[in-house]
């Protein structure tokens, strides 16, 4: 009877620790994750920036390294949850892309446009702005500016942060050089 009790007690808990190592190994649902992110901004009054990327990307690691860049970081964390979601993987790592990534970008009108690629959300979930190009608040979207390095591309984006929180214009001065940095 206790050699039962035993086996029951170390095989299913193996099998516990086993889910429990497997769960964690998968990612989150693109829904969810912003779902999440949202649930997030409510509470701290911040606005959701949604970066898509992939571990190939040598631009999405520019994005990742200019926004986490210890000169501009607390504008970004001060003002936004940021979440990253994992798309568009290289056939050996396709197992990193969060379920329904492709799908959300595509909903998003980020299909065919690169990466990285960010869409910025209000608490509520209501899309304010993406990274295609507008030559104005009225003009249609062009080409997606992923990690801005251009100067066409920074202005697009600073005018995107200034529009979507409350950063100040030394702030917003701070971003654009950083950025334009991505360009040399």
């Amino acid at each position: 009877m206790r050699t039962a009790i035993l086996f029951l007690i170390l095989f299913g808990g193996g099998i516990l620790f086993s889910r429990a190592l497997l769960s964690q190994d998968l990612p989150l649902p693109a829904a969810e994750v912003i779902r999440q992110a949202c649930a997030d901004a409510s509470r701290e009054k911040k606005n959701v920036f949604i970066l898509f990327h992939a571990s190939w990307c040598h631009w999405c690691h520019k994005m990742d390294t200019a926004m986490n860049d210890p000169r501009v970081k607390t504008y970004f964390t001060d003002h936004y949850i940021i979440r990253y979601i994992v798309v568009y993987e290289s056939k050996d790592k396709e197992k990193l892309e969060n379920p329904g990534a492709r799908e959300l970008v595509t909903q998003y009108n980020g299909d065919n446009q690169g990466i990285p690629y960010w869409l910025i959300f209000d608490p509520g979930g209501k899309l304010l702005a993406d990274s295609r190009l507008r030559k104005s608040q009225d003009a249609e979207p062009g080409m997606n500016v992923g990690c801005p390095a251009s100067e066409e591309e920074v202005a697009y984006f600073c005018r995107v942060l200034k529009a979507s929180s409350g950063l100040q214009p030394a702030a917003l001065l701070q971003i654009r050089k950083r950025f334009l940095e991505n360009g040399q």
